[in-house]
């Protein structure tokens, strides 16, 4: 009996051993994960705070959020900001792509409004950064560089003069869909109407070229990838979006798409959604999808009940969380088909209503990176996926753009012109 004890002893001890060194291993890895996040800007793709600050107060009035504290209703303030680690934000002036398209450009001018009151109100957080070197110049500084993305096409009404003029107040990306088509491209959870770009569609990136402009293919349907890579003359990058064939959803990016960024140039930058990351969440949001549709067929006019027949369901059938090490999974893929030099991060937050275990918030950048450590990353190649790979990126489209300015002015093309009646 008393042998038997210590030999219980002995192996309880040793499992508390055990567990304290992978606990120190971990603290040893996140501790060099913020160590390379203070040596090189980590740079986020996607942020949706100036539409979450849009629901918080419809008058956008940032002292209803106040982020220089804890503002537990978003999942971005400046505290975790800091704690993440971040160096560079493209913030999203998202509008919904539902919006009638005048109303759309007005919404996106207010939402390109807030993030300049955010610059203003917050500047020794937050600075500006209109090219790659201003975001160099802000890092030094100490502060996060602050760039703009326009989340859809719709958001400049098939209107050229209108992109130029969103690029002149700082948006320096524009995702050619969001979730809806716009008349001269094909979005990826919309049925096709274009079989990718019009004439007119392609004109839109021979434009966004010449500005130096990046051209974001997250929400577009592959057809539109193909099209945008086949004119594209400058990187692409994809703001939010992982690997296709590790979670089959349309919003992710296919091999084929991958296979093709070498030449390119451009960068995906992996998403932190739960539904385009583990595909174990794919499949029960498939399920969930196929059981709401059953109760609306049966209940079609009692959309409460349906309500409340799927929090029946969802309660019988918890849903499984995606994980820190399922988002390395798509990095770790995207390495082997397009190579480290086409990678990023884009996560998407308080753009999300459901997060992945590890990566609630703004502030666990250094989780993810840790990641990559652990699975054997280089510190360089680690670099170059936090931020140095969309640097590159979009330092050779503002070398396209000077020679493309040299060759030739604004277009003057217009919808009607090139897609006749459309």
């Amino acid at each position: 009996m008393r042998s038997a004890l210590i030999a219980a002893g002995a192996a309880g001890l040793a499992a508390i051993l055990m567990t304290s060194d992978a606990l120190t291993a971990q603290q040893n890895l996140v501790a060099r994960a913020k160590a390379l996040h203070g040596q090189v800007p980590l740079i986020d793709g996607h942020n949706d705070y100036p539409w979450a600050l849009r629901g918080l107060d419809p008058g956008r009035d940032l002292a209803k959020a106040d982020i220089t504290k804890s503002v537990p209703s978003l999942m971005t303030d400046i505290p975790r900001l800091r704690a993440g680690g971040l160096g560079g934000q493209f913030w999203s002036v998202y509008v919904p792509s539902t919006m009638p398209a005048p109303e759309a450009v007005v919404a996106t001018l207010e939402q390109i409004d807030v993030v300049h009151r955010m610059l203003r109100r917050w500047p020794e957080t937050f600075e500006l950064a209109l090219t790659a070197d201003d975001v160099d110049r802000a890092f030094t500084r100490g502060r996060i560089a602050s760039m703009i993305g326009m989340e859809g096409g719709h958001s400049v009404d098939s209107s050229l003069a209108t992109l130029r003029m969103m690029y002149a107040l700082g948006a320096r990306y524009m995702t050619l869909t969001h979730n809806n088509n716009t008349p001269w491209a094909d979005a990826a959870a919309d049925a096709p109407a274009h079989g990718g770009l019009t004439a007119f569609g392609e004109e839109v990136v021979r434009e966004m070229n010449r500005m130096g402009m990046l051209v974001d293919l997250s929400h577009v349907s592959p057809d539109t990838m193909d099209d945008a890579l086949r004119v594209a003359q400058a990187p692409v990058i994809f703001s939010h979006s992982s690997a296709r064939a590790i979670a089959d959803v349309p919003r992710n990016v296919p091999d084929t798409i991958l296979q093709r960024l070498p030449k390119n140039g451009g960068v995906v930058m992996v998403s932190f959604v739960p539904g385009f990351t583990s595909p174990e969440v794919v499949a029960y949001d498939r399920r969930s999808g196929a059981e709401r549709t059953r109760l609306q067929q049966s209940m079609p006019n009692d959309q409460a009940g349906v309500g409340k027949a799927m929090d029946a369901w969802r309660k019988a059938n918890p849903g499984p969380r995606a994980t820190v090490a399922q988002v390395a999974d798509h990095v770790d893929h995207i390495r082997k088909v397009a190579g480290i030099d086409h990678i990023g991060l884009g996560g998407d937050f308080d753009g999300i209503t459901e997060v992945v275990q590890g990566l609630e918030d703004v502030s666990t950048y250094p989780a993810l990176t840790a990641e990559l450590l652990k699975r054997g990353y280089s510190d360089d190649d680690v670099k170059k996926v936090i931020g140095l790979n969309v640097l590159r990126a979009w330092r050779q489209a503002e070398r396209v753009a000077t020679d493309l300015q040299k060759q030739r002015g604004p277009s003057t093309a217009t919808l009607k012109g090139l897609d006749g009646g459309k």
